[in-house]
């Protein structure tokens, strides 16, 4: 199956009340992990390449492992730029083969973030391609992003931002966050200020970035394998799922997958000293992965089944 857009996916998430998931991939055991998951679910997914993961990995080289992964899994995927931070980023990928992109001009003033999103939107439209935009900031640090406070999102301005510059998509700051930070005290969402948004915005698609719940097992794990990571939270599952059944239709997950990885490689290599192949510990730190995605299709974007 090729490439293909969220337009379907969505459209399907929203009528039925799930989300899909917005995985981000810097490697081939990710990619295989949650490609492996998806077929196992027959889950709908979105694999995600931030401006960290195309340093790392290279555009070229996500791609045709993407190309790999979709001749051996007969799946819906969609391959997305996260947090594109400018026209000429969205540009290079659309031309190579992208199929959604996200152009954050969050951080930007209001009437410059509409221009920057409309310039994005008339190219990739030109060449169809989704387009994902961002009102309001996260905060957190997750790769190029690095914002201390949050600043939700107006629900009017949603609704004006999304009529004038045409965005497929928009992510929202709700109170999530990015990172493996995300709450100091209890863990709440603004769901009063979503359904705003979705009584506004009817029918539309709505993303919620710095979604990851930190799985406190993960954290636990490599904490006890030499690890320092003192008191990471995430965003709590049953919130999650709240929002999927909303107007939520895309929930991105990230440091879930990078705490599943290192605390298992780190059990591994405690466990066996003597190892130093990179198969052998590779190969849990993806099964590792292939579980957690899996679980999170089923128990919180809800998708398990929908393709």
């Amino acid at each position: 199956m090729p490439i293909t857009t969220p337009k379907d996916m969505f459209a399907r998430a929203y009528a039925e009340g799930f989300a899909v998931g917005g995985f981000n991939v810097n490697n081939m055991e990710i990619i295989q992990g949650i490609m492996q998951a998806g077929t196992a679910e027959q889950s709908p997914l979105i694999l995600q390449v931030s401006a960290g993961a195309r340093r790392y990995a290279g555009q070229e080289y996500i791609i045709k492992l993407m190309e790999a992964g979709l001749a051996e899994n007969d799946l819906p995927v969609c391959l997305h730029l996260d947090h594109g931070q400018n026209f000429e980023i969205c540009k290079d990928v659309i031309d190579g083969g992208f199929s959604s992109v996200m152009i954050d001009g969050s951080h930007l003033p209001y009437e410059e973030n509409i221009a920057l999103t409309k310039q994005v939107v008339a190219y990739a439209h030109d060449h169809g391609v989704w387009v994902e935009a961002e009102l309001g900031q996260l905060a957190g640090v997750e790769d190029d992003v690095d914002v201390e406070h949050s600043v939700y999102t107006d629900p009017d301005q949603a609704a004006e931002f999304v009529g004038r510059t045409g965005c497929d998509s928009l992510a929202i700051a709700i109170g999530t966050s990015h990172g493996a930070y995300k709450f100091a005290g209890e863990a709440k969402l603004d769901f009063d200020r979503l359904e705003k948004i979705a009584a506004l915005l009817p029918g539309y698609p709505i993303v919620l970035h710095g979604a990851s719940s930190v799985p406190q097992h993960f954290v636990e794990m490599a904490n006890q394998y030499g690890a320092e990571i003192g008191g990471a939270k995430g965003v709590p599952e049953n919130l999650l799922r709240k929002a999927a059944a909303s107007a939520v239709c895309k929930i991105n997950i990230d440091t879930d997958i990078r705490l599943a990885m290192t605390a298992t490689i780190r059990k591994y290599l405690a466990e066996h000293p003597s190892h130093f192949d990179p198969r052998q510990y590779l190969t849990v730190a993806r099964d590792a992965v292939r579980d957690m995605v899996a679980h999170k299709i089923r128990t919180v974007l809800g998708s398990s089944n929908k393709i």
